[in-house]
């Protein structure tokens, strides 16, 4: 049972700041529009003086949350990044994530740093597969959804439909916080019910949208004038019935993940984007504590505290540097401070704290908990890091997903063996993919495990863009991997030889990173052969226990 201990809490001026800020992420499956959401967040926090559009085109200003040079090139995002901005009288760090599920891993690590999230659906498509499983990591971490159902402009899907399949799927009551005025070409703005209040666009010439006109009043004679009869009726019909198909909107609920507030709009058109940033601040949750040793270590803490779930190499190709992000879930960082590394036991200096903007930055002097800390240098951390000033403080915020493929990246020139070893070095310490050493074989490189194969395809960019190291892809034939160990511990057995085990034809044992024992399979069908033949064994699906 988790438990609250008596805390010594920071001075009142700095619980101020904490209690200011909200910290979430945006997610979605590929090409919902998560990307164009985030920049036109940023335009209206003043974060940008024009928000970047997602595309592929070299003429067109890239996006501030894209900065990879394969992001550029293909319009998708594949890293996280951090991206903080002022909006009124709240401090928000937005964290955008990749939507591919080859970086499900990277986008569930951000997932432990937020404590809400805005989930973008195509209008058109509804809740699609990767949806789903962004959904399943919010919820096993308790994290609070809000829904954004994108892309009104073109032709959708019945929002009664939409909000039905979002409830049957989810399993959560819905609660529409507006609703969309028609969709496609006679989309014409969103009313919002908790205000009475209509959000009216009109379309230019030039198919771009003029600012919304926000009238008092559904029932106002300029609402009447700016639909056609046909859908004021539809209009005002599906508004009558959410009443009596919805609950009220309940942000205990909300944040007990019981509902979701849903909201309609554009965002590559602007529509309804404010009204939905507005209303998702107003219940957005304050920074949450975190769990270490059963006891709930609260924001409001005196002793900082904090954990390591990003690090980036090279964003500044220039410098070489390394980015570490660290999440802090307690107290104050002020520079120059010196905190535990937990893993190693040493005392380190945080001394080049930075603000980082996608790729441009400034010096961080001080920051609270909610905040998402940028530390750039060679720090020696890794992922899943504990920093504190408590020596009793221990998060055990990372998990690590089952690969799914397997490979090894060859270098093609052996006069690049220091470029490729250390680019491999740095970038494995950024969990770009596990590493597995092959018990027996002959081979000088590590196999490489990741969720999908696109990983390894940034991974041999970012060893050209970065390293100027050329590389191949070898597969291997593996596709499962399985965890075991003895049910009673041989003590005569050396170290290096792995537990006796009975393997099915085709199978291999090999090392994770971390020294446990896995066997490599080429089907999953082969994995009842090998459990039925190791009585003797205990077997798990993932490094995790």
């Amino acid at each position: 049972m988790t438990t609250t201990a008596t805390i010594n809490t920071v001075p009142a001026t700095a619980a101020r700041e904490i209690s200011r800020r909200r910290t979430f992420a945006i997610i979605s499956h590929p090409d919902a529009g998560k990307t164009t959401l985030t920049e036109k967040l940023l335009l209206y926090g003043g974060a940008i003086g024009l928000a970047g559009s997602v595309t592929s085109k070299k003429e067109e200003q890239s996006t501030s949350s894209d900065w990879m040079a394969m992001e550029k090139e293909r319009g998708i995002s594949v890293s996280s990044t951090v991206l903080q901005f002022e909006y009124k009288d709240r401090c928000v760090n937005l964290l955008d994530t990749p939507g591919h599920h080859d970086f499900s891993e990277d986008t569930y690590r951000v997932l432990s740093a937020v404590d809400a999230a805005v989930m973008v659906i195509d209008a058109g498509k509804g809740v699609e597969p990767q949806t789903l499983k962004l959904f399943d990591v919010c919820r096993q971490r308790g994290v609070p959804i809000f829904v954004f159902v994108n892309k009104m402009d073109r032709p959708s899907r019945a929002p009664l439909e939409l909000i039905d399949e979002l409830e049957e799927v989810l399993k959560l009551a819905p609660a529409p916080v507006n609703w969309p005025l028609g969709d496609g070409p006679r989309f014409r703005g969103v009313y919002d019910r908790s205000k009475d209040e209509v959000h009216l666009f009109e379309r230019t010439t030039g198919g771009a949208f003029k600012a919304p006109l926000e009238v008092a009043g559904i029932e106002d004679d300029k609402v009447r004038e700016a639909l056609s009869d046909d859908l004021y009726e539809a209009v005002t019909s599906e508004v009558e019935m959410l009443d009596g198909l919805t609950e009220p909107l309940d942000i205990e609920r909300v944040l007990a993940g019981e509902q979701m507030p849903i909201y309609f709009g554009s965002a590559m058109n602007n529509f309804g984007v404010e009204n939905m940033l507005e209303s998702f601040l107003e219940m957005a949750p304050e920074p949450a504590g975190r769990v270490s040793d059963e006891k709930m270590v609260a924001p409001e803490t005196n002793n900082f505290s904090g954990f390591v779930f990003k690090i980036q190499a090279n964003m500044n190709p220039r410098h070489r540097d390394r980015a570490v992000f660290v999440r802090i879930v307690s107290g104050i960082f002020e520079r120059d401070m010196q905190v535990i590394d937990q893993r190693t036991g040493k005392k380190v200096r945080l001394s080049n704290a930075q603000k980082l903007f996608g790729q441009d930055r400034e010096t961080l002097d001080t920051a609270y908990a909610g905040d998402i800390l940028a530390l750039v240098g060679n720090y020696n951390f890794l992922i899943g890091d504990t920093l504190t000033s408590d020596p009793k403080v221990v998060y055990n915020e990372m998990p690590r997903f089952t690969p799914e493929c397997f490979t090894y990246i060859v270098n093609n020139d052996t006069a690049n063996i220091k470029r490729y070893r250390a680019g491999m070095e740095q970038l494995m310490k950024e969990g770009v993919a596990q590493a597995y050493n092959v018990h027996g074989s002959m081979r000088a490189v590590p196999l490489l495990g990741a969720v999908g194969p696109l990983q390894f395809e940034v991974l041999q960019a970012r060893l050209i863009s970065e390293y100027q190291v050329e590389t191949r892809l070898e597969h291997s034939p593996w596709s499962v991997v399985q965890w075991f160990e003895e049910n009673v511990p041989d003590t005569m057995r050396r170290d290096s030889d792995p537990p006796e085990v009975k393997l099915p034809s085709g199978c291999s044992v090999a090392r994770d990173q971390d020294g446990n024992w896995v066997v490599l399979l080429s089907s999953q069908y082969m994995v009842s052969v090998l459990h039925d033949r190791n009585d003797h064994l205990t077997f798990r699906n993932h490094a995790n226990g």
